[in-house]
């Protein structure tokens, strides 16, 4: 009797080979799915932070557009107010002021036909933002005080005493929480006066008794810097006993060097004092771009020195163009005078 031939274990090979190339399929088919939802995720991901920044960048630019538009037009409402407020003062005051007090720069303030240097001092590496301090001299009536304060920025006004005109500048000056004191001193040349200014030829008790007067008119000055008084300061012995006053009633004295032979650093050495001085005009020149010129320069020395003090006047044109230098004044600190020393 014949044997029969096993067929069924080739049987089941075939059949687990089938299945096997089945899981095969199946598991390719699963990666290539699985690979394309990711890679497709992966891709679409990227659209849509592509998207994303395109509308980022376009929301910044529209906003960019925001931001110069209400810059240019805070600009121009600021420069619009401070025209309107001196040309106010101007209407106001025409039957008040005398015409000795008007002037077109700030060139009365110094003597000769080159404007003098500012103090040597010691280039300074400082960690902090260097500080500049600006002062506004000659303020005396209400419109100053509003244009000034208008720019919205820590500048210091120094305050004329009051005259038969000019009456109300104690008055203001008392409303501020820091203001300086704009002493008048005699001059070489300039023959258009202040009342009361401190002559060469003035006593010590003349001078002190000045001195208590300021300081009745205005309670809560700690720093006076000269109006003019280019004779005076350069006179020691007149400096002296103005310095000597000035200590009595701890008053700092800010030498707007006035003259380039000034006697303040000699009197402020021989005291043990420190010398507080102005190293920059704005405005002797009344051009506006000249102004945004020497505010660049003030900028420029206080980051080589750490400090430095600029001294302006209460015209549109320099309130102006102090106001276009903001962003500029963003490289220092901009401070009252009593925060620099």
């Amino acid at each position: 009797m014949a044997k029969r031939k096993k067929t069924a274990p080739k049987k089941n090979s075939n059949i687990l080979t089938k299945i096997a190339w089945t899981l095969t399929f199946i598991a390719v088919m699963l990666i290539s799915f699985i690979s394309g939802y990711y890679l497709g995720y992966d891709s679409a991901k990227k659209e849509s932070a592509k998207k994303e920044q395109i509308k980022k960048s376009k929301r910044a630019s529209i906003l960019k557009k925001l931001e110069d538009a209400r810059a240019k037009k805070e600009r121009s409402s600021v420069n619009n107010r401070l025209k309107e407020v001196l040309k106010k003062s101007a209407k106001s005051t025409t039957k008040t002021v005398e015409p000795s007090a008007e002037y077109s720069d700030a060139s009365h303030e110094y003597e000769g036909e080159i404007l003098p240097k500012a103090p040597v001092r010691d280039v300074v590496r400082v960690s902090t933002k260097p500080k500049l301090a600006i002062i506004i001299d000659d303020v005396s009536v209400r419109s100053h005080v509003e244009a000034i304060k208008s720019l919205n920025l820590p500048l210091t006004m120094s305050f004329l005493p009051p005259s038969k005109y000019r009456p109300n500048s104690p008055a203001l000056a008392s409303k501020e929480k820091f203001y300086m004191v704009h002493l008048p001193m005699e001059a070489k040349n300039f023959t258009k006066e202040e009342p009361f200014t401190l002559r060469v030829s003035d006593s010590q008790k003349d001078i002190n008794n000045r001195i208590k007067m300021i300081k009745k008119l205005f309670p809560r000055v700690k720093y006076i810097n000269n109006h003019t008084g280019s004779k005076f300061t350069s006179n020691e012995l007149a400096v002296n006993r103005l310095v000597y006053a000035l200590k009595k009633q701890n008053i700092n004295f800010i030498d707007s060097r006035t003259i380039a032979t000034t006697k303040v650093p000699v009197v402020m050495k021989n005291y043990g004092t420190k010398y507080v001085a102005r190293d920059v005009f704005l405005d002797h020149k009344m051009d506006k771009a000249y102004i945004k010129s020497q505010i660049k320069r003030a900028i420029k020395i206080a980051k080589v020195h750490g400090t430095a003090i600029a001294i302006g006047h209460p015209h549109a044109n320099t309130l102006s163009a102090i106001n276009e230098s903001k962003k500029l004044l963003k490289d220092v600190d901009l401070v009252l005078i009593n925060k620099l020393y």
